[in-house]
């Protein structure tokens, strides 16, 4: 579970993006009047967000009653109601729609690696993101594809080395990228290599590199490099993997599948918001706490 400081900010920032000076439509509608809403799945999935999307609310308006009534990672069917929230009508269609937006975006994450995480159900392979994701969103995103049961490359440039095709061309070699990464590293970190060829691939193990990226390799291309590395390191096949073609990708056995469509094209699970009736509120009532949720 991630904490609200790690993502009040980007809710923020998108409720600014939204509001700006004020929501000119909701205010058609006094400041006293209020009502009940529920938020409900309108297609079957998989969950993330929930608590994101209830910041959302509360940091419209504080005093809004918000009711989660799952976990994320729990999978939902159409018709779900997986949030409820009452209180004023001003404030709950202020929030609608960047709630929905998380909600939405991270819950179709979570779905998407849950998918591809099935397809390899009884093997030991397991489905990892990459770094392809939305720009300020990879936080959250990660942590969608967690709750789909995935796992988590490295998170950025600072977490781990990654030597691609430029980085050993430059360098002259995969040996001599290797070894000046490794003087510049402390001892937690490891090193990946990307590799084209088979014969990459072995020079990749001899220089000692701990996981090696099998980049665009067909299925027997792969086979052969799980023979020939033989455990002394760790294996990812990346590049061109699609829903479908994930379990004969696994039956090779590589250790890793990384999968970039898992979070920057993924399709949103849908949600909506369900408004009831609306009625009148007194401010002083407001401030004793009589609201619509007693």
């Amino acid at each position: 579970m991630l904490a609200a400081f790690q993502y009040q900010g980007l809710i923020e920032q998108a409720l600014q993006e939204d509001l700006g000076t004020g929501d000119l439509s909701a205010a058609i509608f006094p400041e006293s009047a209020w009502t009940k809403a529920k938020i409900y799945a309108k297609q079957k999935g998989t969950l993330c967000g929930l608590e994101v999307t209830k910041q959302v609310f509360k940091t419209v308006d504080a005093q809004l009653d918000v009711k989660v009534l799952a976990k994320d990672g729990e999978k939902v069917e159409r018709g779900t109601v997986v949030i409820e929230v009452s209180g004023r009508v001003r404030s709950i269609l202020s929030a609608e729609r960047t709630a929905l937006n998380f909600l939405q975006h991270l819950s179709g994450v979570a779905s998407a690696t849950y998918q591809a995480v099935k397809e390899c159900e009884g093997l030991p392979t397991r489905i990892t993101d990459t770094r392809k994701t939305l720009p300020g969103l990879r936080m959250l995103q990660k942590y969608a594809v967690r709750m789909g049961g995935g796992q988590n490359h490295r998170f950025g440039l600072y977490d781990a080395v990654m030597l691609k095709d430029n980085h050993i061309a430059a360098a002259g070699g995969i040996r001599p990228a290797v070894e000046a990464a490794r003087r510049q590293i402390g001892h937690m970190v490891k090193i990946e290599v990307e590799c084209e060829t088979l014969a990459q691939v072995e020079e990749a193990v001899a220089s000692g590199s701990e996981v090696i990226m099998l980049d665009n390799m067909d299925l027997e291309e792969m086979h052969k490099a799980v023979e020939m590395v033989n455990g002394r390191a760790v294996l990812e096949a990346s590049g061109g993997i699609k829903k479908g073609s994930i379990r004969a990708v696994a039956e090779t056995g590589v250790d890793v599948i990384s999968i970039g469509a898992i979070t920057h094209s993924v399709k949103a699970l849908d949600f909506s918001l369900d408004i009831g009736d609306i009625k009148a509120q007194t401010k002083e009532r407001w401030e004793d706490g009589e609201n619509c949720a007693k």
